[in-house]
């Protein structure tokens, strides 16, 4: 079996498709994305093709060493994004060409059914907490939400800032009560001291973890968060392969890692970084805020990974696969289909192709930029 082709196209409302042709007839399915840059990534997977092409895709992990230490400059948001979604491509060829899931192929189930969780959220604490009941209505049993705020919170910010934010999730924990599990994402986008102070006043309350406290850079600084609460830190969809993450298990600077499987290098890359964290004690939660090849991915690491948490989602593939996933009590069974185990569908993504999605731009009341 030899790769001819590698054919990548837009999909809204802001992913990225890879199709991976053979001689064989067999097709193999990725999603290499970067929010905003699809279409950096797009020419980043053709650069690769290059390479690819009259290959054996079959031979996966000697590919992936190629396409990242022949780049020279190795890493980057860039170069692993286009990388993960050629990677989970080959995954799904493989499993594919031996009719068995991708999971099987790296060691067998270690559970039955994936937990999801699902994002909610609401203004006010009465939006919030009617949020929350519907999505237990759903069947969920875990959640996830942001800060609530009404503009970007400064680097430090006023009582009453702290005030409204505990008040909305405070409501949200009512109204969920104390078996169902609630994350916040900070999403990086509030000052560490600042951080602090939320997490300090949100310790009643039991949040499931709190995601992504500030920016990721200086691992040191997270370390200091982690250390200053009893609620676990996560973290990890803004790192890219076992080298980014090494630090962070050294300095015990989060309980949870988040590898995103577009991003980080692909399905065996967040493998070898979930087997890392594994010996730190610290447990798998897949960032997946894309679309239902990404999802699919995630669910084959899921399933054979022992530290696994929970899986984010977005999509179940409804309009974008034959047989989209379902939740059942808060949970997807495991696949038993080849492969990543999805096939697209075609005729429902025709009125699909193509955007123009771009980051949101924030500001702070001054006008001065934030993140977002």
């Amino acid at each position: 079996m030899k790769i001819t082709r590698l054919e990548t196209f837009l999909v809204k409302p802001r992913w990225l498709f890879l199709k991976m042709h053979t001689d064989s007839g067999l097709v193999g399915l990725g999603e290499p994305i970067l929010e905003g840059r699809a279409r950096t990534v797009a020419t980043a997977v053709q650069e690769l093709s290059s390479y690819l092409i009259g290959k054996d895709p079959r031979r996966i992990q000697h590919h992936w060493q190629a396409m990242y230490r022949h780049a020279f400059y190795r890493g980057g948001p860039i170069l692993t994004s286009a990388i993960s979604g050629v990677e989970q491509a080959l995954w799904d060829l493989l499993g594919k060409s031996l009719n068995t899931p991708v999971y099987q192929l790296l060691g067998g189930a270690c559970r039955d059914r994936i937990r999801i969780y699902k994002g909610v959220g609401g203004r006010t604490p009465e939006q919030a907490a009617a949020a929350v009941r519907s999505a237990l209505n759903e069947g969920f049993t875990a959640l996830k939400t942001g800060v609530a705020q009404e503009a970007p919170i400064a680097s430090i910010d006023s009582p009453a800032v702290v005030d409204t934010a505990v008040e909305v999730f405070a409501a949200m924990r009512e109204a969920a009560g104390q078996k169902t599990d609630i994350a916040i994402d900070f999403h990086g986008a509030i000052n560490p001291a600042m951080a602090m102070r939320l997490i300090k006043a949100y310790e009643p309350y039991a949040p499931f973890f709190i995601e992504e406290p500030c920016q990721c850079q200086n691992v040191d600084v997270l370390a200091t968060i982690a250390r200053s609460t009893t609620i676990p830190i996560a973290t990890g969809e803004r790192l890219f392969t076992k080298w980014a993450f090494r630090e962070v298990l050294e300095k015990q600077a989060a309980a949870v890692l988040q590898p995103d499987l577009c991003h980080a290098g692909g399905i065996m890359e967040c493998r070898f970084i979930a087997a890392m964290a594994e010996s730190y004690y610290a447990s798998i939660a897949p960032h997946n805020p894309l679309g239902p090849i990404s999802l699919a991915a995630g669910i084959q690491l899921a399933a054979c990974t022992p530290n696994f948490l929970i899986l984010e989602h977005t999509t179940l593939g409804e309009g974008y696969l034959k047989e989209p996933f379902r939740i059942k009590n808060g949970y997807i069974d495991l696949p038993a289909r080849p492969g990543l185990g999805i096939d697209l569908d075609e005729q429902a993504m025709a009125d699909k192709l193509g955007h123009d999605w771009r980051n949101p731009e924030s500001y702070h009341r001054d006008d001065s930029v934030a993140d977002w």
